[in-house]
This record gives C-alpha cells, structure tokens and sequence, in this order.
C-alpha cells in the first residue's frame, strides 16, 4: 500500500504532525487505518519495515501527533508548553525506540507500531529542544496548517511546499490579477 505521503515540513515530528491536514476547515486524517499508519512510519524513512499494528496503535499516534502539533504550535509562538502535551511526548519518548540493525545488505530498521512511535516522538524532543525552533513557520496557505523548517536565504519561504500549497496559491494570485486587469477599462 503506497500512500505518497507529503514529507514537506522537513524534519519528521513536524510531517507526523501535519498527517491531519487542513485542521481549520475540511480537517483531512490520514491515521484511519493501522495498515495506513504503518506505511507513513515506512514512507518516512524512520523505519523500514513495522510489524502489524491495531486500533489501539492508531488512537496512540493520534494522541502523541496532536499533543506534538501543541508543543510545536506552543514553541513557535513562544508560549510556554502545555503540561498535557509534554507529559505526553515525554512518555512516548521513554519507551523502546526503533533500533537500526547492520545486515550484509546494509542498514534495516525494524520495529513494532509502539517502537516507530517512540521514534517520533524521540525527534519531536529532539526538534523542540534544538537550534532549529527559530526556523519553524507556518504555511502561507490560510487552509494549510502545516508547519515547516525554513532554511531558505533569509529565511522568505512562505508555503510548507511548493507542490502543495506554494503553486495552487501563486496561481490563485495570477488569476486574480488577470481577473483585475481585464475589469479595468483601458485609456
């Protein structure tokens, strides 16, 4: 089951964050499944291959996504975190992490659903405790909520990705501008 997840935001707790989309309006979940969890924590590239999950598995990524999209929301807006959101990455983070392995064919990461979790959660710390919160903005999109790293020259990105958010918006202004220039009555 290939899903073609958005990997955007780069880093991998923000794109875990951002698998619930447009969280103002339509509000879009990818976690319906444990199968279409699993295949983020492959597509992400945090491990290679995850043993069959269930519902509970669901409900716990659920639960660690959205109090990671509050400490990142929290920290990017320079607020204090929320006790209830930290207490639950933190616990996430305690738990058994993924743990990358040598084979004759190369490096090969396999974990449990709750392994791949604690992995996430782990690079949520990592992130919110590191150099990069000055870097983290949220998308330009009024209908993206999506938060990204920005790292371009002085730091003017505007959308979480060009693909997604960036061509749909430019096009809408070129419309829009066209729309404006034909109402004007030339001289």
């Amino acid at each position: 089951m290939n899903l073609n997840h958005v990997f955007v935001c780069g880093h991998p707790a923000l794109d875990f964050a951002a698998t619930l989309r447009a969280r103002r309006s339509t509000r879009f979940e990818m976690f319906v499944t444990p199968e279409r969890l699993n295949v983020w924590y492959q597509e992400s590239g945090l491990v290679d291959t995850v043993t069959p999950g269930g519902e509970d598995d669901v409900r716990n990524a659920i639960t660690v996504r959205e109090a990671v999209y509050r400490l990142v929301t929290d920290r990017r807006l320079g607020a204090d975190f929320d006790e209830e959101a930290l207490d639950t990455v933190n616990a996430a983070a305690r738990r058994v992490p993924a743990t990358p392995q040598l084979t004759q064919a190369g490096r090969l990461t396999e974990a449990t659903p709750e392994q791949a979790l604690a992995t996430v959660a782990r690079q949520a710390v990592e992130l919110l405790s590191g150099p990069d919160v000055p870097l983290m903005k949220e998308c330009g999109n009024p209908e993206c909520t999506r938060v990204y790293i920005d790292r371009s020259r002085g730091m003017r990105r505007q959308w979480c990705g060009m693909e997604s958010c960036g061509n749909k918006n430019k096009a809408a202004a070129y419309r829009a501008r066209k729309k404006t220039a034909a109402a004007v009555p030339a001289r």
